[in-house]
């Protein structure tokens, strides 16, 4: 599984994670006349939830895929969105691969050449508190830049 993945077993049976992140990604693409056309933010990690919530026998894999593709992007990234090292640049190529693949899947035949994520993190509640009426305050909300993609949606 190296270099993707380090060997060992989170990818199956993962740590529950102490926060909730939304990702979330929008394209770009050049019409006919010359103007930059943006879509609107399309949630990845919600059709993941959604897939996980209506399968009677969920594949770790399809749950945990977008999720440690991300938080191996911030490993090798930290706080900048610039990559040092090859294994950063290949976990970034990973990242902005599977963010296409999944925009392209639920695009229809739309094309893209650019694609952006965001990363809205979210703490979750401690077991046994009140929720309250408010949503819990975002602790990041990171923009990456935008990527070249080549061949999505076409």
């Amino acid at each position: 599984m190296f270099p993707l993945f380090e060997q060992n077993w989170r990818l199956f049976a993962p740590d529950p994670d102490s926060f909730n992140r939304k990702i979330l990604a929008r394209t770009a693409h050049t019409d006919p006349e010359g103007a930059v056309q943006v879509t609107p933010w399309f949630d990845l990690a919600a059709v993941d939830h959604s897939a996980v919530d209506h399968s009677v026998f969920p594949s770790h894999t399809s749950q945990n895929l977008l999720r440690r593709a991300w938080t191996s992007y911030v490993e090798t990234h930290g706080g900048s969105d610039t990559a040092r090292s090859e294994r950063a640049v290949m976990l970034q190529t990973y990242l902005r691969n599977i963010a296409a693949d999944r925009v392209a899947s639920h695009s229809g035949s739309r094309t893209f050449e650019f694609i952006q994520l965001r990363v809205v993190t979210l703490p979750v509640a401690a077991p046994g508190t009140a929720a309250g009426t408010r949503p819990p305050a975002p602790t990041e909300d990171r923009l990456l830049p935008w990527w070249k993609v080549t061949s999505h949606g076409k």
